[in-house]
């Protein structure tokens, strides 16, 4: 693999003069990219690291060459037309088939773009799931939900109707979107811009989460990150005061109310009742 990834380095640095026609370039990056659509090498992990860059629970490790060979992939590929039933399509990139062998239940309206990799055991409604992402065992993507671009989502994670996760394809080296194991992101949340949601946390109907929002300990009123939820954390849409000279605004963030404690597994079940204790719903 160390010497696939040299070669997509090389055919970077000279990306200005491929074409569709050069078949040893387009082969070179097919492997790359194939090794993604087996799961066999993944865009992004996090690597156990207790002086890491969020708090000491581990470092985003961003593999490179693997985003460069995504898109490559687009300057090598040519358009082609294929359909999916009574669907046409009209792309450089096909859709993964075989679900059925690769152990995955895919509701009719789900879609999952070659070079993405859905582990066994997982469950797509209807969504979509772009190349370079790669979505664990045992979770749901759930009614309309989009996984982006070299998204990163764990095993036992629930992405609830209509979330969005945001792709991160260039530069390289930037970190993409990381759910982590047994996190639950609730309806319409939108994650993006590589941020990330730690293990176990949950986050409630409607947050937004990126790089530019600050995330707040309620309890403490101090601000723990920007764009990264902790393990083990409830976070609910908020926002905090801020004087312009127009007036008071209130400006977006995000609320941890609550702390699960080491090893405890939230109930998704419960979620409105730790909503209704915290004050938040009625």
């Amino acid at each position: 693999m160390a010497d696939l990834a040299r070669q997509i380095d090389d055919l970077w640095e000279r990306r200005d003069e491929l074409s569709p026609a050069d078949g040893d370039a387009n082969a070179l990056v097919t492997e790359a990219v194939d090794l993604l659509d087996r799961g066999e090498a993944r865009v992004a992990e996090v690597v156990d690291d207790a002086d890491g860059e969020a708090g000491g629970y581990g470092t985003v490790v961003v593999h490179e060459w693997l985003k460069k060979a995504i898109l490559l992939l687009f300057r090598l590929r040519e358009m082609e037309t294929t359909a999916a039933g009574p669907f046409e399509y009209h792309d450089k990139i096909p859709l993964k088939t075989d679900f059925a062998g690769a152990g995955v239940r895919v509701v009719p309206g789900a879609s999952v773009r070659y070079g993405a990799f859905v582990e066994a055991g997982a469950i797509l409604m209807p969504s979509y799931v772009n190349i370079g992402a790669r979505v664990g065992s045992g979770t749901m993507v759930d009614t309309w939900a989009t996984v982006a671009t070299c998204a990163q989502i764990g095993r036992n994670v629930h992405l609830s109707g209509g979330v969005g996760i945001g792709g991160v394809l260039e530069p390289p080296q930037a970190a993409p979107v990381i759910i982590e194991d047994d996190a639950f992101i609730g309806s319409r949340s939108m994650v993006t811009e590589g941020a990330r949601v730690g293990r176990g946390s949950m986050l409630g109907a409607g947050v937004i989460l990126n790089p530019s929002i600050p995330v707040i300990d309620s309890e403490t009123g101090e601000e723990v990150s920007r764009g990264v939820v902790p393990p083990g954390c409830l976070v609910i849409n908020a926002t905090r005061p801020k004087e312009y000279p127009g007036g008071t605004f209130g400006i977006a963030c995000c609320l941890i109310i609550r702390r699960f404690a080491e090893g405890e597994r939230h109930d998704k079940a419960a979620l409105n009742d730790i909503l209704r204790e915290s004050g938040v719903a009625t």
